[in-house]
């Protein structure tokens, strides 16, 4: 038999054994749709071309054969989400097979503690106690970092993974904060994957929708609530008129708040969430540095009340937004009405809204927390690896990223609401209006009520009353500079409180 017959006749078997149609061959192995048709008409390809597809064939077997075999992973931290992430693979493992191919298996874990009760077995995993010698085990086919932690273990073991070229999934927003970029860098030097969805909001497939999931549309702002602990608060503080401390306390007991809560209620969590979330936005660096921060500690029943009487909400909300002249990061507490969409997401739910030029107001709503929805999101990771899908880490190579300029905060559209504890004396309110008045700035209302005390540490309330200025659109540094000058003439005592309005 000549070599064009060979040739032939392999052609022919390896469409036959996989059911393809000539077409297909042409179009996936020959780089023409007709190739086949030609073949089988007689025409004789150069020795090259034969070589070139035979080689593509070969290939092709490889892949296949690479896809049918299990993809072993390894898992560093055993907590909440690395416990329900083993028990979403015992419980679904033939579903995914069914849909993939090839089976996941976890085949190492390391944690702190072997012994330590979680709610599924690991005996049959081997077991490591360094989580860098788990990542660069030839045994494990992609490394899942839930240690947590922008330094130390996190990163040493995720480095070491990438760096002989094995795919890493994390859900660690402060690690990706700190390092997302240089990360990034490693893995495209070394054709790995890095995959984070459930790094910022959860089960919510925000990453994915940002980085494949919206074409050519081009993003001017995002926004959202990252932080279902300060949604929880917020949200039973608003229903039940209760005050922060005690909302703070319970959602420690339920689990949704930290024994020491400082990262989630100061605003750090989101931040570092939006970092990341404006760099995939933005085409920009990573600089969670340059986000302007500021919690929920201080709200008061006070607050709430005043907010629901005007038709608004508060929430913690991260925004990021492109100007001309650079990037604005801001998180902070924020009265939003209470018929816009985002006022809706209560209780530990998360959300995120994109707007774009194409689709204009893009709104991804869902748990941002729990073991479950983590875990769902880290697989969701692991299904694309074992897809083989392929995209840079931070939607485009880490080459083509820019610097992140900060903008400056500015003309603020939706207005602020500020609250004073004034001193009970003639002439104070008359003041504080003057003195907004030399920053030109509107009042649109000033509200007052007995019911409105909002205590400060070190503040005798028999002395002051609690007072409510609602601005019109103005520039935050004049906002700031009229109290500075209100609290120099003596006439309120504790901190203002200010609060941006945003209108959605």
């Amino acid at each position: 038999m000549s070599d064009i017959e060979t040739f032939r006749q392999a052609i022919e078997s390896f469409i036959s054994s996989r059911g393809w149609t000539p077409t297909r061959f042409g179009r996936e192995i020959a780089g023409d749709p007709l190739f086949v048709f030609d073949l089988r008409e007689g025409r004789e390809p150069r020795t090259e071309t034969r070589q070139r597809i035979a080689k593509a064939m070969q290939t092709h077997e490889i892949s296949m054969d690479a896809l049918g075999r299990p993809l072993r992973i390894g898992i560093a931290g055993l907590g909440t989400v690395g416990a329900a992430l083993i028990n979403i693979l015992n419980n679904d493992g033939d579903a995914i097979a069914r849909k993939l191919g090839r089976r996941i298996v976890v085949s190492a874990v390391s944690a702190r503690s072997r012994h330590r009760e979680r709610g599924v077995s690991i005996d049959e995993f081997a077991w490591f106690d360094d989580p860098v010698a788990l990542a660069k085990s030839p045994d494990v086919d992609l490394f899942v970092e839930l240690v947590g932690g922008e330094d130390g273990p996190a990163l040493a073991s995720v480095s070491a993974a990438l760096e002989r070229g094995c795919p890493v999934i994390t859900a660690n927003k402060a690690l990706l904060a700190r390092h997302g970029v240089a990360l990034a860098a490693m893995a495209e030097k070394n054709g790995a994957q890095l995959g984070f969805e459930a790094a910022v909001a959860g089960g919510i497939p925000v990453i994915k929708t940002l980085r494949e999931g919206l074409g050519s549309s081009s993003i001017t702002r995002v926004y959202g609530i990252m932080n279902g602990t300060c949604n929880y608060i917020l949200t039973r503080m608003g229903a039940e008129s209760i005050s922060f401390e005690e909302c703070l306390k319970d959602a420690q007991e339920l689990g949704y708040a930290e024994s020491d809560p400082t990262f989630d209620i100061e605003g750090f969590d989101t931040a570092h969430k939006l970092a990341i979330l404006t760099s995939l936005c933005f085409g920009t660096e990573i600089a969670a540095d340059q986000v302007f921060v500021e919690g929920i500690a201080r709200i008061t029943q006070a607050d709430i009340k005043v907010a629901a009487d005007l038709g608004y909400k508060i929430k913690l909300l991260g925004m990021a937004q492109k100007r001309a002249d650079g990037i604005e990061q801001r998180v902070h507490p924020t009265l939003v009405r209470k018929t816009s969409s985002i006022a809706g997401v209560d209780g530990v739910l998360n959300a995120v809204a994109l707007e774009t030029n194409h689709v204009q107001e893009l709104l991804l709503a869902g748990p941002g927390a729990g073991g479950e929805a983590t875990a769902a999101s880290v697989l969701s990771d692991i299904l694309d690896i074992a897809r083989g899908t392929h995209v840079p880490p931070l939607g485009v190579p880490t080459d083509d990223l820019v610097p992140c300029t900060r903008a400056p905060m500015r003309v603020h559209e939706g207005g602020y609401y500020i609250r004073l504890n004034a001193r009970d004396v003639p002439g104070a309110l008359a003041a504080i209006a003057t003195r907004m008045g030399e920053g030109s700035i509107s009042l649109e209302s000033v509200i007052q009520r007995p019911d409105l005390r909002a205590s400060e540490p070190g503040v005798e309330q028999e002395t002051s009353r609690t007072v409510v200025l609602i601005t019109h659109e103005t520039i935050e540094s004049a906002v700031r500079e009229a109290l500075n000058r209100i609290a120099s003439d003596g006439f309120i005592v504790g901190q203002p409180q200010l609060i941006r309005i945003e209108e959605f």
